[in-house]
């Protein structure tokens, strides 16, 4: 069931609105009532169909189960740095 909320509410209760997609909902941002974003979550359909008409595109990097950022590479992750032509090993 979609959720359409203001800015100023989204910023007061994120998380809470995070937990909604996560389980599925589409949370759609308004500004003085009118949209202008939308929360969904990574792989739905609705990305799917931004992605293949090229107004989105996929994300970069691998996310873990709890969808952060698997590995930035950086100190203290998974080691040093890499160069960025240099494949994983």
């Amino acid at each position: 069931m979609p959720t359409t909320v203001g800015i100023r509410e989204v910023k007061a209760k994120l998380s809470s609105y995070v937990d909604q997609v996560k389980a599925g909902a589409t949370v759609t941002i308004t500004e003085r009532g009118k949209p202008v974003g939308r929360i969904v979550e990574p792989g739905s359909e609705e990305v799917e169909r931004l992605i293949a008409r090229g107004a989105d595109r996929p994300a970069r990097k691998d996310l873990d189960r709890r969808g952060r950022v698997a590995s930035c590479g950086g100190p203290g992750a998974n080691g040093p740095p890499r160069p960025v032509d240099d494949p994983p090993q």
